[in-house]
């Protein structure tokens, strides 16, 4: 098991960011704030990700766990089954049709059926999810490195940004999307994850497919993967803060 490399560091930043995060934040449903409170927030999260990066290596790793500490039934949150017809219809046939599309700033677009992603060479890793409301839980991942899925279509240099498009509407509102750094999309722990546990990963905690981003925050941990992009700005997807909860309010860089 890995463990990082000064695990105190590690705790001071997490204890930091999510003490800042609930001055603002009340569960991820709700963003309430004033002109004053979102510029001293989102100062804050600037300089947390300029420590956090300061003082953690490029390869530090999060947390690995012994076995008999993952739970008993992995929680399940926010979208919890996605009602679009397509999705349905995917989930119906086991989504033995479903594809991920990989396109933007990438030399070859490809798409990768379930079986083709499982045939790559597989990482699994036993971690904890640390969610913004409060709560944490461990479980074991298994998938496919997402830098082995980026090196597979040829990254541009261009790009910037890994954003990922998912099958979910959170609330019956917009598509849910998240976003991360090719720093962070190349760490050794941010995996497509297709497995919970030893098994096929659940409806309810993101099936087919779902981001495991170790060293983030839970919800930067999209579910529901359908389209992945490589772009150069975030400002044209969404509502141009990097993802569904940071167009709401939320910081973009959500490290711990």
């Amino acid at each position: 098991m890995t463990r990082p490399n000064d695990p105190n560091r590690r705790r001071f930043l997490e204890r930091s960011l999510l003490a800042g995060g609930a001055l603002l934040l009340s569960g991820c449903d709700r963003v309430t704030r004033s002109d004053t409170m979102q510029s001293l927030f989102d100062a804050s999260g600037a300089l947390t990700q300029q420590a956090h990066r300061l003082l953690a290596s490029r390869e530090s790793l999060a947390r690995e766990y012994p076995a008999q500490d993952i739970a008993p039934e992995f929680r399940a949150n926010g979208t919890t089954d996605p009602s679009s017809d397509l999705y349905r219809r995917l989930a119906a046939n086991d989504f033995n049709d479903w594809q991920l599309q990989v396109e933007g700033l990438v030399d070859t677009p490809e798409r990768f059926s379930l079986a083709a992603l499982r045939d790559m060479p597989a990482r699994t890793q036993i971690t904890r999810h640390d969610c913004v409301e409060g709560w944490s839980c461990i479980g074991q991942w298994t998938g496919v490195a997402l830098g082995d899925v980026l090196d597979r279509v040829g990254v541009r240099d261009t790009a910037r940004f890994v954003v990922f498009h998912c099958a979910d509407r959170y609330s019956g509102g917009d598509l849910y999307y998240e976003s991360l750094d090719l720093r962070e999309a190349y760490h050794p722990q941010t995996l497509l994850a297709y497995d919970l546990n030893d098994a096929s990963l659940p409806i309810a905690n993101g099936a087919p497919l779902r981001l495991r981003a170790e060293r983030q925050l839970g919800y930067k941990m999209a579910k529901y993967l359908m389209r992945i992009e490589l772009v150069d700005s975030l400002d044209h997807i969404g509502r141009g803060q990097g993802g569904f909860w940071e167009d709401r309010g939320y910081q973009w860089w959500a490290g711990i």
